[in-house]
């Protein structure tokens, strides 16, 4: 019985060596190989963390100097974070921080190169939006309409629609094309739904210009490419 026993073991054995012979090297690569994979894995993960941490310390102190309106100041740390960490979310909301300081310190075309840089550059298309609404009431100030009209077709991050389209009625009203307006103002009180606070503003808008919300509203359905930059 024994005898038995130490043959089955010894044919086990062999046919164990056999295989590792003839796919020993496989086997041996194909381990190197996922555990490589999982040491690069982590070690990527270890690295974003790392990025993450750094980038936040660098839009923490850039939000200090924002509270204390320091822009000079604010202007080098965004200009470090966005060299370091361009694709990082603080490097997106930083530009966006900047570009409301330096609007408010009177010196727009910082801001409006801020804001550019967020559009051109920010990794989240939300983030990308909101800096060319920003961006195309700064250009419309500086009564750079046609560009701030293009600046809109750009900015469709989806649940905007109704923001963009009443940031675009306001660029068409102050090129004095108030049938324009009213169409966009329509469609961005359609847009906005019941719920929403800011639907009222939207509603005095087209109040001021004569047409009512049910008929903007009304129009807006019937004819949506209005609100579009093609007919401007």
């Amino acid at each position: 019985m024994a005898t038995n026993l130490d043959l089955q073991e010894q044919e086990q054995l062999d046919a164990v060596k056999a295989f590792w012979n003839k796919y020993g090297s496989l086997v041996t690569w194909a381990l190197v190989l996922i555990l490589g994979a999982f040491a690069a894995w982590n070690g990527w993960n270890y690295w974003q963390r790392e990025q993450g941490f750094k980038a936040a310390a660098m839009f923490d102190e850039l939000d200090r100097a924002t509270l204390a309106g320091d822009v000079d100041r604010a202007g080098r740390v965004f200009n470090d974070l966005r060299s370091a960490y361009p694709g990082t979310a603080f490097a997106q909301q930083g530009g966006l921080l900047l570009a409301k300081l330096q609007f408010d310190k009177g010196q727009a075309d910082a801001a409006r190169a801020s804001l550019n840089w967020v559009a051109d550059n920010g990794v989240e298309a939300e983030m990308q939006t909101i800096a060319r609404l920003r961006l195309a009431g700064l250009q419309s100030e500086a009564k750079q309409h046609d560009e701030a009209l293009k600046t809109l077709d750009a900015a469709t991050a989806p649940g905007f629609e109704g923001l963009v389209a009443d940031r675009r009625g306001d660029v068409l009203l102050a090129q004095g094309k108030k049938i324009e307006a009213a169409a966009a103002y329509g469609v961005a009180f359609r847009a906005l739904g019941d719920k929403v606070d800011y639907r009222r503003l939207v509603e005095a808008k087209l109040t001021a210009l004569g047409v009512s919300a049910a008929t903007g509203a009304a129009a807006a359905a019937s004819t949506p490419v209005a609100a579009s930059g093609a007919g401007t």
